[in-house]
């Protein structure tokens, strides 16, 4: 198996050029906000940074496929790089320290294409989190300064930690009732949002977390770190990876339960 450890350099690399970037607009008074087709905002500092990615990505990877939030798929070919510039606008326009650029190598193999090696960085927050296949997951500020993630070993609901995004989506897909009932039967339930939530996944702080509605790009360099922390993440389906158009994560001793609350045709 391929050891990914020089993708993960590289990813690195992307993610130092990409923080420098969005830090660099973040809270400027200047900033330009505008509204996509699908009514989301998006900043000159996405559209930046998904440049300076991809930039890097044709020099340095040329045969590799690019797919970007913003630019869409370029290239084809058994590996592609996965890219979200800034998860989390909405927050990043208002001044929120919470969004992050995320970046993953996906790799064709049974099944369709997996992720192998995921960054997410949040510089605004002084965190970064990533995982490589087979190599485990691990945050610090560089790969040298780093500590191991795991997740944590909570295994009854009454005893869980809940992270979400918000409550609209759930509504809006018919599935608020399981929602609510899920939030009745666990300890905590906080609304983290974005990326951060599996990231706290990975790190054993909270023990699950579900999204109703995401792209590929929101999930990828997620599910990498999440799985290499020992964590399991699937759709509400139950189908393993980031390919069923929303996501559930939790530390595999909670999955079950966590899909039974929420998962299903709706």
């Amino acid at each position: 198996m391929p050891d990914y450890l020089d993708d993960l350099r590289f990813a690195h690399v992307l993610a130092d050029a990409a923080d420098a970037a969005t830090m660099d607009r973040f809270k400027a008074l200047d900033l330009k906000v505008e509204t996509k087709p699908d009514m989301t905002p998006v900043s000159e500092a996405d559209k930046a940074a998904e440049e300076l990615i991809r930039g890097h990505l044709k020099r340095s990877r040329p045969r590799d496929a690019i797919l970007g939030e913003e630019y869409g798929i370029q290239g084809t070919g058994p590996r592609r790089w996965v890219v979200d510039p800034i998860d989390g606008t909405k927050n990043y326009v208002r001044g929120v320290p919470v969004w992050a650029t995320l970046i993953s190598l996906m790799e064709a193999g049974e099944g369709g294409y997996q992720p192998v090696v995921g960054v997410v960085s949040a510089p605004a927050l002084g965190r970064r989190w990533w995982a490589a296949k087979g190599h485990g997951a691990y945050t610090g500020r560089s790969l040298a300064s780093a500590s191991r993630l795991q997740v944590s070993r909570v295994a009854g609901l009454s005893d869980a930690s809940f992270a979400y995004s918000s409550l609209s989506g759930w509504e809006e897909r018919g599935r608020l009732d399981g929602f609510l009932d899920l939030t009745r039967k666990v300890w905590r339930t906080r609304a983290y949002g974005d990326f951060w939530p599996y990231m706290l996944v990975a790190e054993g702080a909270v023990d699950i977390c579900a999204e109703p509605e995401l792209s590929l790009w929101d999930m990828a360099a997620n599910a990498i770190v999440v799985t290499e922390a020992g964590g399991s993440f699937t759709g509400l389906d139950g189908r393993p990876g980031p390919h069923s158009g929303n996501a559930a994560a939790s530390n595999g001793l909670l999955h079950d339960a966590l899909l039974g609350h929420l998962g299903g045709e709706h």
